[in-house]
């Protein structure tokens, strides 16, 4: 095995979302749908990956690297069902095949509110404005609100604020653990967020995605990259209701320094 970190096996998004996570590293990084980092990561494939939050909840397979995640207090903008109809009225949801943690959130929402409709997949985004009920995530979710259309908006963060008054981490590093290199892959990790977080104005201003109005906007008011005590018990409630609405069985996160 090759003992330069750099040559461990790290995957990402590409969504404007992870920018600032993956700052200087950008090289190294092997990047695909979050479905497909999780499908990845449990092959072994991976040694670390940026996956949905509910990737080690549900498997108990990961650490979390503590401190470091792409988190929303409130609206994210970025995630969210699109409906023309009441929710009440759900009776079957599209959704990205992408979708991991905001399909298991919109689960919880709805579950609270008594209503427990099917999902089914969304075969393109194209289709999106079609279906009455359609789950959206990451850059292609914020083109669909950007544009005009004709559905609601019900912001998954947004709702989860309103339900527990607490932050949610919608993704965070997932770690193979007994990975012989594991520490400096942290330190590495934890250098580029540092990284991004030095030089967000660079990449509000040099990114290709959306204008730049926009990025900074989404930056500034919709996502923030710190899992802190707060961010902790957002997660540790995110596991006792998936638990409760028997989307389990739930393991409860193990963050590592």
């Amino acid at each position: 095995m090759n003992a330069d970190p750099l040559h461990s096996r790290i995957g990402s998004v590409a969504y404007l979302n992870a920018a600032p996570l993956t700052r200087g590293i950008e090289d190294r990084i092997r990047f695909m749908t979050p479905a497909r980092l999780a499908e990845r990561l449990r092959r072994d494939e991976l040694d670390a990956a940026l996956v949905s939050i509910t990737e080690p909840l549900l498997t108990g397979r990961y650490d979390l690297l503590d401190g470091v995640g792409i988190v929303a207090r409130g609206e994210v903008y970025s995630v969210f069902l699109a409906h023309r109809r009441p929710l009440e009225e759900a009776a079957e949801i599209f959704c990205d095949p992408a979708s991991l943690t905001s399909v298991n959130l919109l689960k919880v929402l709805l579950a609270e509110r008594g209503l427990r409709p099917k999902f089914r997949p969304l075969a393109s985004y194209a289709e999106a404005g079609r279906h009455d009920f359609v789950l959206l995530i990451g850059d292609p979710a914020i083109a669909f609100q950007r544009a005009p259309h004709t559905h609601e908006i019900f912001d998954l963060g947004a709702a989860w604020f309103a339900l527990t008054g607490l932050p949610f981490v919608f993704a965070g590093w997932s770690l193979r653990r007994g990975v012989a290199e594991g520490a400096a892959i942290r330190r590495i990790l934890r250098d580029a967020r540092a990284a991004g977080q030095a030089e967000l104005a660079a990449i509000i201003r040099d990114r290709p995605e959306f204008d730049e109005a926009f990025r900074r906007q989404y930056f500034e008011r919709h996502v923030y990259y710190t899992i802190g005590a707060e961010e902790r018990r957002g997660v540790a409630e995110f596991c006792g209701r998936l638990a409760r609405h028997g989307l389990g069985p739930v393991t409860p996160p193990n963050f590592t320094e």
